[in-house]
């Protein structure tokens, strides 16, 4: 069984058990949070939202929050003198699928 959910702007494919890095969220590590943008569930019978599925979530638990791999953002315009150099890390969360409630 596994469902789809919308979350930060994304849409993903989860399982149960599953552990996966979405943006991130507002919860402290150990906390449970509830996905309520359900737009599909597999399983014994097929649920397709319009856009969401009514009454089905996901909840996960939070594991840890953290930053990703640098990534460095260059401007540049030639023959002007301009260069500016920038760096960013995107903030994440990590969560652990534990049940999908359809």
């Amino acid at each position: 069984m596994y469902a789809i959910i919308e979350t930060g702007g994304k849409q993903l494919k989860v399982e149960e058990g599953q552990t996966l890095i979405v943006e991130k969220l507002n919860a402290e590590a150990g906390e449970t949070v509830t996905f309520d943008k359900v737009l599909f569930v597999s399983g014994d019978d097929v649920k397709v939202g319009t856009p969401y599925v009514e009454g089905a979530s996901v909840t996960a638990k939070v594991v840890e929050h953290g930053r990703g791999e640098k990534i460095v953002v260059f401007k540049f315009k030639r023959r002007k003198n301009y260069r500016r150099k920038q760096g960013h890390r995107q903030p994440y969360t990590k969560v652990t699928v534990e049940k999908i409630n359809a």
